[in-house]
């Protein structure tokens, strides 16, 4: 059964008196301001134990268990969003989102990591099924030619919600939970003392690690709130059918379903397209927020809520990005932006990654760091968009939802990959006493792929018909 395109009605309706665009906008709003709220006031905590003397790795083993439910679920969540309705997904998706954020009530009660991270598995579970439905759905509501409107603002709006989410987190868990900033200045101590002394500047930041939660659980009750609202938000989204309703259950289903491998190996630029997009959330996956939370608090010396805000300012500048990706694309795949926005990228974490000759700093400052993160952000914005609406039109209408999926597996391999080199690198970094900014050049390093080899051509989209390559 093919999915029927979107009616007549969708296709002169302007995107912005379209409920289904707002409802499925905010119902994604919500998700990922939790998602990013949540996340990362676990790895301030995670960052407060590394300077207790806990765990030099326990951001990259949080990002890596976020990660791995997206490597063993996509490939089934993406077959399962083409054999139901993609509506039905999403408010399933959001039903259970209600009831891990209630669980990671007890996980802020406690501030016990390994229940924390049991939390933020179960967070990777829902957004692994959530993202092929919320992806996928878009061509089922918008046409080709509206597309490249409707993924500018639904980017936009997603970063918006990263901006507030981890801005939010910063300030939130420095009023709930001030204590572990101790724990990180003594570690900064650290830092400027002979190596003789560093034994018991440890154990300083022992006794200042956190013993109380105090009131951090408060936060949950944001988040469940979210949460809600987010349900209430995707009950606007219309019906859609199911692409595939009778389709059969593969055991590549659980991976990569055969038939869709065959799609990709056949569309060698939609698999180029997947590529460079795990490539680029590897790279965004080591600086965002990981690297930055290490600059900001053990490099620069920031409290939690300014490396909130400077990680924010990451995501202000992707909405930006996200914005003049739309503008700029005006119904078609601008690969010039594809480019500029790789080139943008990699100049950014080459800057960002230079040393200072002051201690506790970098060679951009405190200030400069913050823009660079900005104009980090607007690149990756203009490299983003155009990608998603790219994979979005060249994905068969019967294989949309397990593309997207594939596409949700290549990202998160990326992310996941992040955690590991942040595992194998901070550590190797530190113990040769390099600063933490060189983590950005470790991500350039990893973007330069891209940057040398991926040159798309780009596309003309109609209402109907197949997209028009034109020369660049």
């Amino acid at each position: 059964m093919q999915t029927p395109p979107p009616s007549s009605e969708s296709a002169h309706k302007s995107v912005y008196r379209d409920l289904s665009f707002w409802g499925i906008t905010a119902a994604q709003f919500f998700t990922v301001f939790n998602d990013n709220f949540y996340k990362q006031i676990v790895l301030f905590v995670c960052v407060a134990a590394a300077a207790a003397g806990d765990s030099a790795g326990l951001q990259g083993q949080a990002t890596i268990i976020f990660s791995l439910p997206f490597l063993l679920m996509s490939g089934f969540c993406g077959y399962l969003s083409d054999l139901m309705s993609k509506r039905t997904i999403i408010l399933i998706a959001k039903v259970a989102e209600i009831v891990i954020m209630g669980v990671g009530l007890f996980g802020f009660l406690t501030l016990n990591i390994p229940f924390l991270f049991f939390v933020l598995f179960l967070m990777g579970v829902h957004s692994a099924l959530f993202g092929p439905a919320k992806y996928g759905i878009l061509p089922e509501l918008f046409t080709d030619r509206q597309l490249p409107t409707v993924n500018g603002l639904f980017q936009m709006s997603m970063f918006i919600s990263i901006i507030l989410g981890l801005a939010c987190s910063g300030i939130v868990k420095t009023y709930l939970n001030p204590e572990p900033a101790a724990a990180v200045n003594a570690a900064q101590v650290a830092v400027d003392i002979p190596v003789e002394t560093a034994e018991a500047a440890a154990n300083v930041a022992v006794q200042a690690a956190p013993t109380d939660p105090g009131a951090i659980w408060m936060a949950s009750l944001i988040c469940i709130l979210l949460a809600v609202l987010g349900l209430i938000s995707a009950t606007f989204i219309r019906k859609t059918p199911a692409a595939k309703p009778k389709m059969k259950f593969d055991p590549s289903d659980l991976i990569l379903n055969k038939e869709t491998r065959k799609v990709l190996w056949n569309n060698r630029p939609l698999l180029a397209a997947l590529v460079s997009t795990s490539v680029f959330w590897a790279t965004g996956g080591l600086v965002y927020p990981q690297a930055i939370n290490e600059v900001g608090l053990l490099q620069l010396g920031l409290s939690e809520a300014m490396t909130g805000m400077m990680a924010a300012g990451t995501g202000f500048g992707i909405a930006i990005g996200c914005v003049l990706g739309m503008l700029l694309s005006k119904g078609r795949f601008n690969a010039r932006l594809v480019r500029f926005g790789a080139i943008g990228m990699f100049i950014g974490l080459i800057l960002l990654a230079l040393p200072s000759f002051k201690p506790n700093s970098t060679l951009l400052g405190a200030t400069g760091t913050a823009l660079g993160l900005v104009w980090l952000g607007i690149c990756a914005g203009l490299y983003s968009v155009p990608l998603q609406v790219f994979i979005q039109a060249h994905a068969p209408t019967e294989h949309k939802g397990r593309v997207i999926g594939a596409m949700n597996l290549a990202n998160w391999i990326g992310i996941f990959s992040s955690g590991g080199i942040f595992l194998i690198i901070n550590p190797i970094l530190k113990s040769n006493g390099f600063s933490p900014n060189l983590l950005f050049g470790v991500g350039a390093f990893f973007l330069l792929p891209v940057v040398l080899f991926y040159w798309p051509k780009s596309e003309v989209y109609s209402d109907k018909g197949l997209p028009t390559v034109l020369p660049d």
